[in-house]
């Protein structure tokens, strides 16, 4: 009878301890290894023993649970660990293939398996304590049923915790990152044998993690073929849930083949937050996902890139006196490159491997995983792999001469040459675009400007090219009537609702290279483009009240120099100059508030931000950090030039459509064909500028960090207490608030 125990303690039943399972199938087989996992203990004694005490059965009863725990637990390590259907030799295509579509549809698990390995490791600790007590039964003259139960009682707190955690793996199909917090979770217990088994299957799943951090920080390889490691391939569906998302895919999708780095930087690879663990921090996550993105970049450069570098390396031979103080800050190009191409090994050489290997080796090492070890040892692979990166972008690929090109070309740097292709086009402008032909008949002005203006050193001009929507903008009759001075009285809101004319579109394409659009992402060059289209509009609003001004005085002059030999009519120039008074007074109005309105966001706001853009990259050697200081940059532009406040930004356009409304109506006809005309735009514009100023005085603007140099700004447009006074004077008109009644005193 005591063996038959022993057998029933390692999970073989037979006549005196039976299992009710299989007496429930009637067929009294054992159960196949793929069987689900019981839920209820079913090893019990057979019914028809009557020679055991009661006591004797009872004990009896909880010893052989430890038997139904052992089988349970065998067999799910069993299950996990099996991988017969890899490595069967002998059997048949068909057999081989029904068998990996088993395997499928039970979706096999690296994790399970390791822990399936520690759990073998707790159950030969088991089988050895069975096989003590064997052998001390047979050494004993009288063995007793005490001997079995004194040496399995430490089982008793480890066995059914155990089932219970293989239970719960199976009945919630846990596996992966999910496996894992499971785990840390039983970990916290008050009992320290469990503790330290719990333990050990924890430390033989980190095993698996570590595994696949390596491959993923040290080669860039994502190695996860169920899907189990919190770092995931991006599937193709989940890229166009955003917009933005598929506008950047579209791009992506045009360019080269060799490229792919770049589409699996920005849509390639993201954190599954259903296999993150909960004492993994989302921080520390990020800084994994980045470290191997930027990994898998430095080990694959573009073919592209490995020519341009290589040419380049070829100059600073010729000309080593030039680039002397550059390659003494940064020693690795102080030897040029020999071979044609740029391999992987020289912007991630393999020393700075074994460094990120030798850091996750400790971390596999140790027999407990500590988060802030494990949390130090990411940051600092991270910071090898940005600095890498920021040293292939900053240096090898010239990120700043491209970012002083963004700004000469997009922010406008380059005055000579925007305001040479103002004039060139300014008559074609004067015209509704034609959308077939449009972007080609500004070519020609654009092309003239820049043989005027641009020398042969600018290496940046070819990659920019002048654009236009391909959707074009619908032209309305009114604005026309508009150009042709035709003006019909319309109501005030008619101004605010109307864009300056079809060329509002006008935008400009940069073209960039590899490894740059790992930088300048789609994002980023749409704010360059909306900045640009502001300050063109802007430019373009300068130039035609300057000309505004030319015509009124040409105009002036010629009427002067008619009469005045004239005695008859004598007095009229004089008479058309008081006419005209009120329109070059308001003439200069505009003027001011957009000289100085460029003024503030040329130099106080694009010089000051670029400055600081400026420091910043040369105290820093890593690349997030420079995404971050360039995002802060780009953002700087935009809330300090008011682009992000809808209604200044509204008022802006508003004050521009009514200056080139004034200019197109001077200069295509003689004067106001009637004061109430000009007395209507003076109108309106005073109120919109008043407005504007009177926003921008607020607390909200003026008392806030987001616009430090707009005091300057206001105390331009108010060095004589003028914007203030109207504008007073103004709400007062538009909107009189009630007198409030004085309270008495006490």
């Amino acid at each position: 009878m005591l063996h038959e125990l022993l057998l029933a303690l390692l999970g073989y039943t037979g006549d005196l301890i039976v299992d009710e399972r299989e007496h429930r199938q009637s067929l009294g087989l054992p159960l196949p290894p793929d069987a689900p996992i019981s839920d209820e203990r079913a090893f019990k004694l057979a019914p028809d023993v009557s020679f055991i005490e009661p006591s004797e059965r009872d004990l009896i009863e909880r010893l052989i649970t430890l038997g139904f725990y052992y089988r349970e637990l065998d067999r799910f390590a069993t299950k996990s660990r099996n991988l017969s259907w890899i490595r069967s030799p002998n059997l048949s295509p068909l057999e081989r293939i029904s068998e990996l579509s088993k395997k499928k549809e039970e979706k096999p698990s690296v994790y399970r398996r390791a822990i399936a390995n520690g759990i073998v490791e707790i159950l030969s600790v088991y089988r050895s304590a069975v096989l003590h007590i064997e052998q001390n039964l047979l050494s004993e003259s009288l063995p007793i049923l005490a001997t079995v139960t004194q040496g399995l009682n430490k089982f008793y707190v480890l066995l059914p915790p155990l089932y219970e955690l293989i239970l719960e793996i199976e009945r919630n199909d846990i596996r992966g990152g999910q496996l894992l917090n499971l785990l840390h979770k039983r970990c916290h217990c008050g009992v320290p044998e469990l503790q330290t088994c719990i333990q050990r299957l924890l430390w033989h799943g980190h095993q698996v993690m570590y595994n696949q951090l390596a491959s993923w920080m040290v080669y860039g390889i994502l190695q996860d073929q169920y899907g189990e490691f919190f770092i995931r391939r991006q599937e193709e569906r989940d890229v166009d849930h955003g917009s933005s998302h598929a506008d950047l895919s579209r791009r992506l999708s045009r360019l080269s083949t060799d490229d792919t780095s770049l589409t699996d930087w920005h849509l390639g690879f993201h954190i599954c937050l259903d296999m993150l663990p909960e004492y993994i921090h989302m921080r520390v996550a990020e800084s994994v996902l980045f470290a191997g993105k930027a990994i898998r970049v430095l080990r694959n450069p573009s073919t592209s890139f490995r020519f341009h570098d290589t040419a380049s390396h070829q100059q600073m031979q010729r000309g080593p006196h030039k680039i002397q103080g550059f390659v003494g800050r940064f020693p690795f190009l102080k030897e040029p490159l020999v071979d044609s191409k740029l391999s992987g090994e020289e912007l991630f050489p393999q020393s700075e491997a074994d460094k990120i290997e030798a850091m996750l080796r400790d971390l596999k090492e140790s027999s407990e995983f500590h988060k802030r070890s494990f949390e130090c040892a990411v940051d600092s692979i991270r910071a090898i792999a940005a600095g890498h990166l920021w040293q292939l972008v900053v240096v090898r690929a010239d990120l700043n001469g491209h970012l002083k090109a963004l700004k000469d070309y997009f922010l406008l740097a380059k005055g000579d040459f925007f305001q040479c292709f103002l004039e060139e086009s300014r008559q074609l402008m004067r015209l509704p675009p034609r959308q077939s032909t449009a972007e080609a008949d500004l070519m020609v002005p654009f092309q003239l400007a820049a043989l005027k203006t641009i020398s042969e050193e600018d290496k940046y001009y070819s990659r920019v090219t002048l654009r236009m929507p391909s959707f074009g903008i619908p032209v309305k009759s009114s604005q026309v009537d508009l150009i042709k001075g035709k003006l019909n009285a319309a109501p005030p809101n008619v101004f605010s609702e109307m864009s300056l004319d079809g060329w509002d579109g006008i935008y400009l394409d940069y073209s960039i290279d590899w490894p740059l659009e790992l930088f300048f992402t789609q994002e980023v060059l749409s704010k360059y483009c909306r900045v640009f289209r502001y300050l063109l509009r802007l430019k373009r609003t300068q130039m035609e009240l300057d000309k505004s001004w030319a015509s009124m005085m040409h105009q002036d002059h010629v009427e002067f120099s008619k009469h005045v030999n004239d005695s008859v009519n004598s007095s009229r120039p004089q008479k058309r100059r008081q006419y005209l008074k009120p329109a070059w007074r308001v003439r200069e109005h505009m003027a001011f508030l957009i000289r100085n309105l460029q003024f503030y966001i040329q130099v106080d706001v694009i010089e000051s931000q670029w400055n600081v853009l400026q420091a910043r990259i040369q105290n820093s050697n890593d690349f997030t950090e420079l995404v971050g200081y360039h995002q802060e940059y780009l953002s700087a532009l935009i809330s300090q030039s008011f682009l992000d406040i809808g209604s200044v930004s509204r008022i802006l356009d508003s004050i521009m459509k009514l200056c080139l409304q004034f200019c197109w109506t001077v200069e295509n006809q003689d004067g106001f064909a009637n004061t109430a005309e000009l007395e209507q735009i003076t109108e309106e514009f005073n109120k919109k500028s008043n407005s504007l100023y009177t926003i921008l005085r607020s607390s909200r603007l003026a008392g806030s960090q987001r616009a430090p140099f707009l005091r300057r700004f206001l105390l331009r447009l108010n060095f004589n207490s003028f914007f203030e006074a109207t504008a007073k004077g103004v709400l007062n008109i538009v909107r009189s608030h009630p007198a409030l009644p004085v309270l008495n005193q006490p």
